[in-house]
């Protein structure tokens, strides 16, 4: 059974913390501007803007600020400030008991995977969405901004997406799971490794080599997480990088060949990612999945 967290209403209080990458003060900036003028207070996470190379500080400090937002009981929704790669060194420092106990909205995508991944195995839904490093620069709302807002208010954003010649035509209903592609692949075999059993699995990515992603599909699909699945939603697959002899087909069409004798509907092109604009989606909801010759729909039961 999914937990979901209480919706938020004016005046409630969202936390930003940063589970990967460094973040500066003036770059989120924009974000808090926003969340404020959206009828949100906003508390910011005690080491937030510190720095390890790469990290938002120590893999301590990190679960340290995580940690800090879910025993807050002002916090109703927990915001990750940008991705990069770090949160899965995080894992090991945080109280899954103390997670359970104080269910919130944890929101972010990219590298924030894990996290959903987190949530999912406690039974708590999340939100798949756009970060404060991707808000506007001047802080006013965009589309990606708005779904978050809206999410978080309880309005679900139905995704739409045009037909593609690499669709296939069904029906699904499930509990929609997933996130990035290359991170759902890097927790297989572990305790984070996803349940796909009758689930709906969203998948994006950003930045990959071809071979590489046809190496994960292949995994994903030998190892019979595809198998399992009701249907599968493919959001942007941007920035793909190839070699001097080319891998032969781009991600999508990668995408395709592993997936397309599964038996189940497959949507290319949902409008979630690394792109704009990256709508939000509830990870633990049951939603339904509809892909027919003129588009495809991703919409909250």
């Amino acid at each position: 059974m999914i937990t979901i967290p209480k919706y938020l209403v004016q005046g409630d209080t969202v936390g930003i913390v940063a589970t990967a990458r460094k973040i500066s003060r003036e770059e989120l900036e924009p974000a808090v501007k926003l969340l404020t003028n959206a009828g949100f207070r906003v508390k910011l996470a005690d080491n937030l803007f510190a720095e390890n190379n790469q990290f938002a500080g120590t893999d301590q400090q990190r679960a340290a600020d995580v940690m800090q937002m879910v025993l807050d009981g002002e916090v109703k929704a927990i915001l990750c400030a940008r991705g990069g790669y770090g949160s899965a060194r995080i894992i090991d420092y945080l109280d899954y008991e103390a997670i359970s106990r104080n269910p919130k909205w944890f929101c972010g995508y990219s590298d924030v995977t894990v996290m959903h991944a987190l949530y999912n195995k406690l039974g708590i839904a999340s939100l798949h969405s756009t970060m404060p490093i991707n808000f506007p620069k001047d802080g006013s709302p965009s589309p990606s901004t708005q779904s978050l807002v809206d999410s978080l208010k309880g309005g679900h954003t139905t995704l739409t997406a045009k037909a593609n010649p690499l669709n296939v035509f069904g029906k699904a209903e499930g509990v929609l799971v997933g996130g990035n592609l290359s991170l759902i692949y890097s927790l297989m075999a572990t305790g984070l490794q996803l349940d796909t059993d009758k689930k709906i699995l969203f998948i994006e990515d950003l930045d990959e080599y071809l071979y590489h992603m046809d190496r994960t599909m292949l995994s994903l699909k030998q190892s019979g997480v595809l198998g399992q699945l009701a249907g599968i939603a493919v959001g942007y697959m941007n920035d793909m990088n190839d070699n001097t002899i080319p891998f032969g087909k781009t991600a999508d069409e990668i995408v395709h060949e592993h997936t397309r004798h599964l038996g189940i509907p497959v949507a290319f092109g949902i409008p979630a990612g690394h792109l704009e604009p990256n709508y939000a989606m509830v990870f633990g909801e049951k939603y339904t999945l509809s892909v027919t010759e003129s588009e495809s729909l991703l919409k909250i039961q």
